[in-house]
Formats: C-alpha cells, sequence, structure tokens
C-alpha cells in the first residue's frame, strides 16, 4: 500500500502527468479519492518552489551541459507557440489567466508549464506560485471527480 502511495505522489509531481496521472492511479487502487485528492494535489502543489528555485538558479548552470541545453530547447519550442497567447492572456485578464491555464486538465497545461510561462514572463514569485497552486486545486477537483465517474462506469459493465 505505501508503495502505490509513492508511485501515485512521483506520478503527481512528474511533468508529463502531474494530477492527471496521479489521482486515478492511487483511485484505481482502491484509495479513497478525497485521500488521492489531498496527497496528489499536496505533491503537484509542492514543487512549485522547487521549480522557481531550479529555474532562477541552477538554469543558468545546466545550460553548459548539451543534453540539458537540448532538451530545454526542445521544450521552449513546444512552448513558444503557447507564450504569446499566455502572455496576452496575463496582461488582459492577470493572474487568473495562469490558474485557469493551469486549472484545465489537459497535456501541457498543468503546473509545470504554467511555471515556464510566469518564469519566462517575469511574473512576480509569490503571486505567481498563490494562483498556480489554486489552479492545481482547481485541477485536482475536476481530475478527482471525473476519476471517480470513469471508475465507476467500468464497475457496471
Amino acid at each position: 500500500m505505501a508503495s502505490l502511495l509513492l508511485i501515485g505522489i512521483l506520478l503527481s509531481i512528474l511533468p508529463f502527468g502531474e494530477l492527471r496521472t496521479g489521482i486515478p492511479f492511487l483511485i484505481s487502487f482502491g484509495f479513497d479519492p478525497v485521500l488521492a485528492f489531498i496527497i496528489c494535489t499536496a505533491a503537484n502543489i509542492a514543487i512549485i518552489p522547487i521549480l522557481f528555485l531550479f529555474f532562477d538558479y541552477l538554469h543558468s548552470g545546466l545550460m553548459r551541459f548539451a543534453f540539458y541545453r537540448k532538451g530545454f530547447a526542445f521544450a521552449l519550442r513546444r512552448l513558444r507557440k503557447k507564450e504569446e497567447k499566455m502572455r496576452k492572456s496575463i496582461e488582459s485578464y492577470g493572474l487568473i489567466a495562469l490558474a485557469v491555464f493551469t486549472a484545465i486538465p489537459l497535456p501541457f497545461t498543468g503546473a509545470y508549464t504554467a511555471i515556464i510561462f510566469a518564469w519566462l514572463l517575469g511574473v512576480e514569485r509569490k503571486r505567481a506560485a498563490a494562483f498556480i497552486a489554486a489552479g492545481v486545486l482547481i485541477a485536482g477537483i475536476l481530475v478527482t471527480l471525473a476519476s471517480v465517474g470513469i471508475i465507476h462506469l467500468f464497475k457496471i459493465f
């Protein structure tokens, strides 16, 4: 049971799944949906200050390494397509746009992408972190509700 919990936490902090994988994983193995929501959401929120520190301090040092530079360039190319739209949204709607973007439980709309946007756009860290965390909470609720509904549907068949 503890190993499943650890896997759920790890899935929730990985950049390509986040809550969209952690919560359904735990619920599918019989964890209480509220517990799965709390654990996975807390884990996903915990990465916010860590990632800001990473981008502020470690990024420039890691750019010396080709594998990191290439991986970061790949990620930036993908994000540049969305960056201008996100910049306009933040200018028009403020940090609420960042929270809404984070709250949409689709690929590349989670905390990692929102933190990268905030970092690239130079948004003040504490305010950005608060709105990203709010978005993570909303996404966690949506993913939990969807997961419970889908798992319940499979139990019928």
